[in-house]
């Protein structure tokens, strides 16, 4: 699955994911991807800056050691998070939710074995199709250092129950 921070003509920016840089083109092309805010069908690719992962050993979130935290965003990272004691915009949940339903319809759940399958996927081992799983930081640090993108599913609000 890949990434893609997209913009559409009013300047609202969201994020996608594809299962491929064709399928974005191919579903570009036929009408299938419009803005998450305002439904505009004219979008483009944004610039995006490369995702910067710490090299350290440190304390991740309430005491639990880094390489042993799931390979999931805290409530306060990235630029889609609410602010502090603010309560995130509808617009927002319901384009989280929308693509977390997106991966979960269109990716097969392969649970603790995701790393694994991963590899499997990415050397030829196994058939080429989306993944969504689990996978500590370690695993998902060593997926990404061989080259096999990896990205965490959004928190959904109703997560952090």
């Amino acid at each position: 699955m890949i990434r893609y921070t997209l913009r559409c003509d009013k300047g609202h920016e969201f994020e996608a994911w594809f299962s491929s840089s064709q399928a974005f083109e191919e579903q570009k092309r036929d009408g299938h991807v419009e803005c998450a805010v305002c439904g505009s069908q004219s979008v483009e690719k944004a610039l995006m800056a490369p995702m910067l992962r710490r090299t350290d050993k440190g304390v991740a979130s309430a005491g639990a050691p880094a390489d042993t935290m799931p390979a999931q965003p805290t409530a306060a990272a990235g630029p889609l998070a609410a602010g502090v004691g603010g309560e995130m915009p509808a617009e927002l949940k319901a384009a989280l939710r929308a693509l977390r339903k997106a991966v979960e319809q269109n990716a097969d759940y392969v649970g603790k074995a995701f790393a694994e399958e991963a590899r499997k996927i990415h050397y030829g081992e196994a058939d080429a199709r989306g993944i969504y799983g689990e996978a500590s930081r370690e695993d998902t640090a060593a997926l990404e250092e061989e080259g096999i993108e990896v990205y965490p599913l959004p928190l959904l609000p109703e997560d952090q129950n």
